[in-house]
């Protein structure tokens, strides 16, 4: 099992970046849930505060983006599901400064450019791999995640609203619906990260099961 968790860091100068609010806390929940369901669990990881989960069985500590796109390229072929729930950042400034922009200098327009899309640069390399998605929303999770999923032709993909009490970031408590292709949505109560995330892994190792036999 391949876990992405945390923000991405894009850097407009050595000093500043752009980032947002996630703490790695849901993805290193979904690492630890896989580790005590039995599976080998490699967690890419942007920049965090909190403590990895023990038993892993690979570490790989990334930054912008690109860094985390291309740790999960490189250990795709190992896994046979993909829990992608890091935020990654959607854009990065065009040209970065060398050397901190003094504030007289800062330019009134920062330029920015899109990042990769890491699930549409992993799916022509899907296979048989079960895809999980997050979709942290503001209003309507459930269409929007909906619609990330077709379009990303994901396998499962969970959604939660992040302004709702106890369910965004830094927190230890989520509420989410889980959405798969072939199902109405499944609306689960407010509960500690880490029982959604023993849901989450039951899912997907059933997914990928069921895909294992003949």
């Amino acid at each position: 099992m391949l876990v992405s968790a945390g923000p991405t860091r894009e850097f407009v100068d050595p000093v500043r970046f752009l980032s947002n609010r996630s703490t790695g806390r849901m993805g290193f929940a979904v690492a630890r849930a896989g580790v005590e369901a039995g599976h080998e669990v490699a967690l890419v990881c942007g920049p965090v505060s909190i403590e990895p989960p023990s038993g892993l069985f690979a570490l790989d500590n990334v930054v912008s983006a690109r860094d985390m796109l291309a740790a999960l390229e490189a250990r795709l072929e190992w896994c046979d599901i993909l829990v992608m729930t890091a935020a990654v950042a959607d854009f990065r400034p065009e040209a970065p400064a060398a050397r901190k922009i003094r504030k007289g200098e800062m330019p009134e327009c920062l330029r920015l450019v899109p990042n990769p899309d890491i699930l549409a640069a992993l799916a022509p390399r899907k296979g048989d791999r079960v895809f999980v998605g997050f979709a942290a929303e503001t209003g309507d999770a459930v269409d929007s995640a909906a619609s990330k999923m077709r379009r990303k032709g994901l396998d499962m993909i969970v959604a939660n609203d992040v302004t709702r009490p106890g369910a965004g970031f830094a927190v230890d408590t989520n509420e989410a619906a889980i959405l798969t292709p072939d199902a109405p949505p499944q609306a689960l109560p407010l509960m500690p990260k880490i029982e959604l995330a023993r849901i989450i892994v039951d899912r997907a190792a059933r997914l990928a099961d069921a895909r294992r036999r003949p």
